[in-house]
């Protein structure tokens, strides 16, 4: 009697507490004793669902692309980001403490044609769960505290520019102990640069202590000369001796080196890899046939061991663990951008050289093809470990969350294991 009469309690209470913890404001709680067990009372375990069947990466009908498929929803197509007001260009990483939440930050929409609107920049992030197959708040979304900066030194046709007011194009990413966020603004030594802080301090992280080494505040990443007009898409990584560098060109030729707590860079290290590297980026990237094409780094970056994490005898080593990253082939042909996702690895140690590229960019299953030339614009933004506690070394079994903007405007997301993205990988030391 009593086993039954807590079956049936069970049955109540089980879906109060779910609906408690939905209606909770996660983004500033301090009081989520009761949530932080919900995933435990009912049977949640530390991994996120997937569907039971996968269905491994495939060759497009026209044999240009792999397509990839998402693990988490029926038809393997990627599902969307909803923030309850138009955000593109979004980020995804893991709550600090529940199972199956995740903060998600992207760009807020502005439209050129709205005289009425404010057009002040804004990243604007939430708190998000799955529900009904999309990723959407569960609590009120809001705009990111991020200072704006002063700048003052666009000239000519990027006048304009001085301007601006507010952050653009962040990139919010795990690293091996905690979450930081790189975005774009006015710069103090060209006319737009680049910026790093610890996103900790934008959100209210929980229960963690800050250090004075942690950029509580933004800083502007001081890269070596010569700078360009406007410097976008920085990305750090972790070598194998957990020092932190920076990447700030991939192509045509790299550019990276160490960074420093204050914003300064060391000397630029990728001249000791040039000729390997552009010999690689030759053989695997497209040729550009005009000022219409571009290749460029895209996201940010994830450690990867190339074995499974299930496999007991997979030990991470120099010789299998690498520095993930995704850079695009760009077209802009009738007006309209196309963005074409390849996976990139190079070494965890120095001199840190390029060590395969995909072969054939990837195809996000759902992306559709029009009349002509044209398909649906999906401009990757986000690559990181889904879910929560692996932060910024994982393995091919593990799940890696891609955040992509649609079309400027709006935000959706896919799920595949790391193993799916790096499908006929090309190394650049093959014969």
């Amino acid at each position: 009697m009593i086993v039954r009469d807590l079956k049936r309690l069970a049955l109540v209470v089980g879906p109060l507490l779910v609906l408690l913890l939905l209606s909770a404001s996660l983004w500033h709680s301090h009081s989520g004793d009761i949530a932080s067990h919900v995933g435990s009372l009912l049977g949640q375990s530390g991994k996120t669902e997937t569907s039971s069947t996968r269905r491994t990466p495939t060759l497009t009908a026209d044999g240009k692309h792999y397509e990839i498929y998402s693990l988490s929803t029926p038809d393997g197509k990627y599902f969307d980001i909803r923030f309850g007001i138009e955000v593109f260009n979004p980020n995804i990483i893991p709550h600090q403490k529940f199972n199956n939440t995740w903060y998600i930050v992207g760009q807020v929409f502005i439209d050129p044609n709205d005289d009425h609107t404010d057009k002040t920049v804004h990243e604007a992030g939430c708190v998000a769960q799955f529900i009904n197959g999309v990723l959407m708040c569960i609590d009120y979304v809001q705009h990111l505290p991020i200072e704006p900066t002063p700048g003052g030194k666009c000239t000519g046709d990027f006048a304009y520019i001085n301007f601006n007011v507010g952050p653009h194009d962040a990139r919010v990413f795990m690293g091996p102990q905690s979450p930081f966020i790189i975005y774009g603004s006015n710069s103090a030594f060209t006319c737009f640069g680049q910026f790093i802080q610890d996103f900790r301090k934008l959100v209210n992280w929980e229960y963690e202590l800050m250090t004075p080494d942690d950029f509580a505040v933004g800083t502007e990443i001081e890269r070596p000369p010569p700078y360009a007009q406007l410097e976008k898409n920085y990305f750090a990584f972790w070598d194998n001796k957990g020092d932190m560098l920076v990447h700030y060109d991939l192509y045509p030729k790299r550019g990276f080196g160490k960074l420093e707590r204050n914003g300064t860079v060391g000397p630029d290290l990728a001249p000791r890899v040039k000729e390997h590297d552009e010999k690689c980026l030759k053989r695997y990237m497209p040729e550009l046939p005009g000022d219409l094409e571009s290749i460029h780094q895209a996201t940010n970056s994830m450690k990867v061991t190339m074995c499974n994490r299930a496999d007991k005898s997979c030990e991470p080593h120099d010789g299998n663990t690498y520095i993930m990253t995704i850079a695009q082939h760009k077209t802009y042909y009738n007006w309209h951008s196309e963005y074409e996702p390849y996976v990139v690895l190079f070494q965890q140690r120095a001199p840190y050289e390029l060590y395969a590229i995909s072969k054939k960019p990837l195809w996000i299953h759902g992306r559709q093809r029009h009349e002509g030339r044209r398909t649906d614009m999906m401009y990757v933004t986000s690559a990181n470990w889904k879910d929560h506690g692996v932060n910024y070394h994982g393995f091919l079994d593990d799940v890696v969350f891609l955040g992509f903007g649609y079309e400027d405007k709006h935000s959706a997301g896919i799920d595949v294991l790391a193993a799916d993205l790096l499908h006929d990988i090309g190394r650049c030391d093959d014969p």
